[in-house]
């Protein structure tokens, strides 16, 4: 079966770099578009980044984080990475990390990220 498993949130001060981290597995991950989403407190689940099986498209960032947050993947160990740098506070959420299989979406259970002082 399809599963999403992230790691690598935690608490960092403003300015400071996180690497978040999904591993995957149920379906040949190399094929899929891999995405990361954020959810703050009282807010709707927001796009963060996106990136194709393939690698020949661009990734996609939200205009929030561009410049500060990079999305990659490692076909060979099916996992996909976020690295956050230069956090601000307003990057405080849950991030999930989500691939569309069989035209059904996939979550995995997040991981918090707390931006603080």
């Amino acid at each position: 079966q399809v599963q999403l498993v992230e790691s690598g949130g935690g608490l960092v001060q403003p300015g400071g770099s996180l690497r978040l981290s999904c591993v995957a597995s149920g379906f040949t991950f190399s094929l899929y578009t891999m995405s990361w989403y954020r959810q703050a407190p009282g807010k709707e689940r927001e796009l963060v980044a996106r990136i194709t099986g393939i690698g020949i498209i661009p990734a996609m960032y939200a205009d929030s984080v561009k410049g500060r947050f990079t999305i990659s993947r490692d076909n060979a160990k099916n996992t996909v990475y976020l690295q956050m740098n230069s956090l601000k506070v307003e990057d405080t959420a849950m991030y999930y990390c989500n691939a569309m299989v069989e035209r059904v979406p996939r979550w995995g259970q997040g991981t918090q990220v707390t931006v603080s002082s």
